[in-house]
């Protein structure tokens, strides 16, 4: 029953629930508590009642009901954590019971509330500094008379590569800046424990079983407890576990090696003694063997490189090119990070690039490059940090240039010369014969070896000494010549950039070279060309982490439904909030006694129950509530009192599926950009590409989407003629007939047709009637004949006694269709003859216009989903072909205005419905048109019905848009039939 989405069952469903909550058998009470998930959705107004039974439920003796309850709490209620309170001890002693998967859910709740309640632990990996990690770590592996020679190496070097602990503080926590005091990084001691509490002490206690678990997502929740709230001296338990599941299934093992990652860049040496673990292996695809190598960089030590060294050796050998180009890049790392293996990196890297530059001049296939590109990058990198200790090895690289011929590590190689053409001895005497080489060779060059080679060109002159300046002035002005008459104009450009910049080496006779500006240009070209190289900023720091286990630290993006660790002691600071507040409203309010009696029964009780009410304060104020809505978004609301008036509002997108009050309620906190809006619930379905009916009331804010409605009644309605009498076949008589939005003086239940009977002979046509031939007509179009019911029924209209030649007559037929959507026979008589006619009935004119205001629409359209809501996809290229669509129009005229105006004209000419508004989205693209929204509202004729239909376009208004049209309606072969002929309409 809860299954069922309809608004009209869910109050017996919710009363049924409430009855199986404590129903004996413990299977009933966990369905109970899977339907608490679904009836949140159509009733969120219940809010408090469903709160109610998952209390009842989290009380429960049966270990599969307890997980279930998880479930639900998470659905209903996820910051509801005082709910936890009373339960907290019980939660945890049945935690190693229940289901595995149930498990994980519970491990995040009860994780959460610690911190709500207490804080975090003082002694836990957020507030261990990276030096008491380097320590605590070579504990293991190094004996202790090495434990100095660590500690200072630490403190000279720091922890290359490492994230810092307030880094974890930083990205796990919500509302950071919150906990620190205005003294820099120190935290507020209120908001920290230790791990001596006794809620603490249990949940570790619970959770270390659980770390042996044969489900790795089960280890890896019980693991990030500990990693969070355990001592650093616990934390190693954690290792071996993790490390049994990297012998699962591939998936599973990628999932672990993301969540090991972040460990090993926080706590290296917590990983160290293990680095044969993370050796690769042959059946590991590619993305688990990347993971494996930054992991092995992170944690290498001097203790463990030679083995790491003469693994990668064999990685080198792998097939997978871009396997062997990672492991070069590693090889790098380790060199940066550890000193003692630099010479022998490079030594290795050079003999590389000869290798690699022999297969590429043998063999050319795609990716060979790649191997050779990074060897000669990751020389670049070992090179920059002492360039003076390695000239040997950049002359090495650059006598390569004769043998390696591919253009981006020639480019490369030119720019390792031009940067420390002036570093050392050995250099500079070599930079005369590089320099005519480089010259020799430019014209064959291809365009980023050009460039490379142009900028070389001035870093060398800049630095020239005196006994080679005229000959690098020489060399550099034909460079500069065969660059500006280059074909390509990036080249020819850069010439004369540099023609500018340099005149004193564009010509030695030029007395210029000589004046005032020469020195300028000279000070300008050192700044540009010399300037000093900042070192790389390190991209740990922006790297952002996540919670260990949930799907953000897989994708490596907030992913919806994600949500950090709440702000630590956020419960007992809003309980102390909420009873001083009580405190002065009971001093305040003391004359009003029996006003007062009814609200302070409803806040005086339990402990449980002002909890509750804090916490529900307390997702308001952190999410932008009303009190904080001007300081997280901008809202705007708009309304003229004059209905022929255009109406203009700023408005949320989700406020569809709310009710008329609470819209203008909820008005001042629409407009927002907070990151919570994209980790709700809704945002969650909508990535999984479902279609749930949002929540009329949600406690967390949903997302958001500025819009502007536009309502008018200026549309002109160009109703479509169709032809009832050909003159051919009649003698000269024509009819033709359009359907008409009037309304019938006789009854609600009658359609109007405009009928033009035009004479097109030279001759007078006399008695021209029109009657039905499935039923006789009525003079007061009220009944049928004795036919059946479902016979459509026509009023007796006017006869036409004479029409004169080349003359029209207009008369209106008045026709009851019963729903009946077969063609009409009719019997046209003229001079006596008799002509048959077939009229075809519109269902899109069995409505009329329900005039009615959007947030009567929006509260409407909420009460019919499920079965009564029917959509389908279709494809509008009017707007392409529109006259008034056209270049000076569009120049004036904003194109989603001109799209939305040519499909609400069209469809207002082809249907009798009513147009509640047309929002068009706030976009930055002027062609983008995705969002763009009608609402027509209508009413069934005969039962009188609300039927509702919503457009809404994707794509850009300079090509076709596809168009989702959705129908709500009561009577369901009528919703599908409408929605089948408003498809045909647009397209």
């Amino acid at each position: 029953m809860a299954g069922i989405r309809l608004h009209v069952v869910a109050p017996l469903v919710l009363v049924a629930v409430k009855k199986c909550a404590r129903d004996p058998s413990p299977y009933v009470r966990k369905c109970a508590a899977y339907a608490l998930c679904k009836l949140y959705d159509l009733l969120p107004e219940e809010n408090t009642t469903l709160e109610e039974v998952v209390d009842v439920l989290l009380g429960d003796s049966s270990s599969g009901v307890v997980g279930a309850a998880a479930v639900a709490f998470n659905s209903v209620c996820p910051n509801g954590l005082a709910l936890i309170a009373k339960h907290f001890r019980k939660l945890c002693e049945t935690l190693p019971d229940i289901e595995e998967w149930y498990q994980i859910t519970l491990i995040e709740i009860l994780l959460r509330y610690v911190i709500a309640r207490h804080g975090l632990v003082k002694e836990s990996a957020i507030f261990a500094s990276n030096l008491s990690w380097e320590i605590q770590g070579a504990k293991d592996s190094v004996p202790v008379d090495n434990m100095s020679c660590i500690q200072t190496e630490t403190v000279v070097n720091g922890a290359c590569g490492t994230f810092s602990s307030m880094t974890l503080l930083r990205h796990y926590i919500d509302e950071y800046s919150a906990c620190f005091d205005g003294e820099g990084d120190k935290i507020r001691s209120p908001s920290i424990t230790t791990s001596t509490n006794e809620d603490v002490a249990i949940l570790l206690k619970c959770t270390s079983p659980l770390l042996w678990s044969q489900n790795s997502g089960v280890i890896l929740a019980a693991a990030s407890v500990h990693w969070i709230m355990a001592p650093v001296q616990e934390v190693k338990i954690i290792v071996g576990p993790i490390l049994f599941t990297l012998r699962s299934s591939p998936d599973a093992t990628y999932v672990m090696l993301g969540n090991i990652l972040v460990f090993a860049k926080t706590a290296p040496l917590l990983f160290a003694p293990y680095y044969e673990d993370f050796f690769i292996c042959a059946s590991d695809p590619y993305q688990t063997r990347a993971l494996k190598l930054e992991i092995i960089t992170t944690i290498a030590t001097e203790s463990s490189i030679p083995a790491i060294l003469e693994e990668f050796q064999d990685y080198i050998k792998d097939p997978n090119r871009r396997f062997v180009a990672d492991t070069v890049a590693a090889i790098a790392l380790c060199a940066e990070k550890l000193t003692c293996v630099t010479s022998t990196c490079l030594e290795g890297l050079l003999a590389l690039v000869f290798y690699e530059s022999s297969i590429a001049n043998s063999v050319h296939l795609d990716g060979e490059d790649v191997v050779l590109v990074q060897a000669i990058l990751s020389i670049k990198a070992i090179v920059k940090i002492e360039a003076a200790c390695h000239e040997k090895v950049i002359i090495r690289l650059v006598r390569t240039l004769d043998v390696i011929k591919e253009p981006a590590a020639r480019s490369l190689i030119i720019w390792i010369f031009g940067e420390y053409s002036s570093t050392g001895n050995l250099i500079p005497r070599i930079a005369p014969a590089v320099l005519k080489y480089l010259a020799w060779s430019f014209a064959a060059e291809v365009l980023e070896t050009k460039l490379q080679i142009l900028n070389t060109c001035a870093k060398v002159i800049i630095h020239a000494a005196e006994e080679h300046l005229q000959e690098f002035k020489r060399i550099v002005a034909y460079v500069i010549q065969l660059a500006a008459c280059d074909l390509n104009y990036d080249v020819r450009d850069r010439a004369r950039f540099l023609s500018g910049l340099l005149p004193f080496c564009a010509n030695e006779n030029d007395s210029s070279c000589r004046s005032q500006n020469a020195d300028v240009c000279k000070e300008l070209a050192d700044h540009i060309f010399d300037g000093k190289i900042h070192s790389a900023s390190n991209s740990d720091s922006n790297y952002r982490i996540y919670l260990p286990g949930s799907l953000s630290q897989v994708v490596l993006h907030a992913a919806p439904g994600y949500a950090p660790l709440p702000k630590p002691q956020s419960m007992v600071l809003i309980h102390k909030t909420m009873e001083s507040t009580r405190g002065v409203d009971n001093s305040s309010d003391s004359n009003n006694s029996d006003a007062e009696s009814g609200s302070s029964a409803n806040e005086s009780g339990s402990l449980y129950d002002s909890e509750s009410e804090s916490g529900d304060l307390s997702d308001r104020d952190g999410t932008g509530s009303k009190q904080y809505s001007n300081d997280d978004g901008h809202n705007l609301h708009l309304q003229e009192g004059n209905q022929e008036a255009p109406l203009v509002n700023m408005y949320d997108g989700s406020v569809g599926q709310g009710h008329a009050g609470q819209v203008d309620e909820n008005l001042a906190s629409l407009i927002s950009t907070d990151l919570t809006e994209l980790m709700s619930k809704s945002a969650l379905e909508s990535w999984l590409d479902e279609a749930p009916t949002t929540p009329l009331v949600q406690n967390s804010i949903q997302a958001s989407c500025a819009r502007v409605s536009f309502t008018t009644r200026s549309f002109e309605r160009k109703p479509k003629l169709h032809v009832l009498l050909d003159p051919l076949n009649s003698n000269g008589l024509s009819v033709l007939y359009a359907f008409s939005s009037e309304v019938s003086p006789n009854s609600r239940l009658l359609v109007c047709i405009d009928l033009f009977v035009e004479n097109v002979t030279p001759d007078q046509l006399a008695d021209i009637s029109i009657k039905s031939e499935e039923a006789s007509t009525s003079e007061h179009g009220m009944e049928t004949s004795e036919g059946s019911a479902s016979i459509p029924t026509t009023v007796q209209m006017e006869e036409i006694q004479s029409l004169a030649p080349q003359q029209t007559a207009k008369r209106v037929l008045q026709v009851h269709f019963h729903h009946h959507i077969l063609p009409m026979k009719l019997s046209i008589f003229c001079n006596g003859k008799r002509h048959p006619a077939k009229l075809h009935p519109d269902i899109a004119y069995f409505v009329r216009p329900l005039p009615m205001d959007l947030n009567a629409f929006l509260c409407k359209e909420n009460q019919l989903r499920g079965m009564f809501e029917y959509a389908r996809r279709c494809t509008f290229k009017d707007h392409l072909q529109n006259p008034e669509h056209t270049e000076e129009s569009v120049d004036n005229t904003d194109k989603n205005l001109l799209v939305a105006q040519s499909l609400a004209s069209k469809l207002l000419s082809n249907a009798n419905v009513h147009l509640v508004s047309m929002d068009m989205p706030v976009t930055f693209s002027i062609d983008d048109a995705s969002g763009l929204c009608w609402r027509f509202c209508s009413e069934v004729l005969s039962s009188s019905n609300p039927c509702l239909i919503t457009v809404v376009a994707e794509g850009h208004a300079s090509g076709p848009l596809d168009l989702t049209i959705k129908v709500n309606c009561e009577d369901t072969v009528f919703g599908l039939n409408l929605l089948n002929r408003v498809v045909a309409i647009i397209e």
